[in-house]
Formats: structure tokens, C-alpha cells, sequence
């Protein structure tokens, strides 16, 4: 995405708004049980941007300790996920894509946590997959 460019979402109920303007990265969809849960999805899409790129339009989410070192935003009425940061990462923050207006400028360029993933979730998009995270590598397709 061009730093010129601004994206819009919020959550579900429309309490919450942000905007976000700058260059988006690391946009996967995770297969970990946490974001499993959080979501009651099999998977979660996230895209990536520099804190200072994200800005609350609305009032903003409630913040709430999802394990060690993690913080997820959440929105205080109807409770949609709308971000995702670590305490080693506070530059960079990870926003839900389906909280997006248009999701459709996000889609994922892969596949993060997929040992993880629940059995009766095909994967066949051709995207590159791992079982973790990226750092730790990809595995090979099929």
C-alpha cells in the first residue's frame, strides 16, 4: 500500500474506528490456536503496519493481556478483534484484515501457524506456508 493511501475499518458494532495510512506487511492468515479462539474462526487474517501508521478515528479498543508479552485490542461493546502486539515489537502493530471496509486490499501472502491448522481446513491457494512463524521457515508445499 502507498504511504498516501489510507485504509479505513473498525469493528462490528461501529463504536470503534481507525485509520491507517503507510505501507502494510506481513499479511498472513494464522492458523494458531490463539487466534483461533479469539475469533472462533479456523483462521485469522492480520496485516502489519508501524504503530505511528495507526490512528483511532473513534474511541479506542479496549487493550487486554492474551498471554506474556501480548496485547490484543478489542472493541469494549461488541467485542470484534482489532489488533495484535507484542511487548518486543511496540514499533509495529497487527490489525484483524476482516475489520478492514474493504478486506479485499489486504489479502494474505501466506500461511503462518500451520501446525496448528484444524484438519478439515483445505489449504490450495499455492501461498507459501509455516509452520510457525516466517523466521523459522517454510514448509514445503502440499
Amino acid at each position: 500500500m502507498a504511504s498516501d493511501v489510507k485504509w479505513q475499518g473498525g469493528c462490528a458494532c461501529g463504536a470503534v474506528r481507525y485509520e491507517v495510512t503507510g505501507p502494510a506487511s506481513n499479511r498472513t492468515l494464522c492458523h494458531c490456536v490463539d487466534c483461533r479462539r479469539t475469533s472462533g474462526a479456523p483462521a485469522f487474517a492480520w496485516f502489519s503496519v508501524a504503530t505511528n501508521a495507526l490512528r483511532w478515528t473513534a474511541p479506542p479498543p479496549l487493550l487486554r493481556r492474551s498471554g506474556p508479552g501480548v496485547e490484543r485490542g478489542l472493541c469494549p461493546h461488541c467485542g470484534t478483534t482489532l489488533t495484535w502486539q507484542t511487548d518486543e515489537a511496540k514499533d509495529e502493530i497487527d490489525v484483524a484484515t476482516g475489520s478492514l471496509d474493504d478486506p479485499e486490499l489486504a489479502p494474505p501472502d501466506d500461511h503462518t501457524f500451520t501446525s496448528q491448522r484444524v484438519a478439515w481446513l483445505a489449504i490450495d491457494d499455492g501461498l507459501p506456508r509455516y509452520p510457525r512463524t516466517r523466521a523459522e521457515g517454510a514448509a514445503p508445499p502440499g
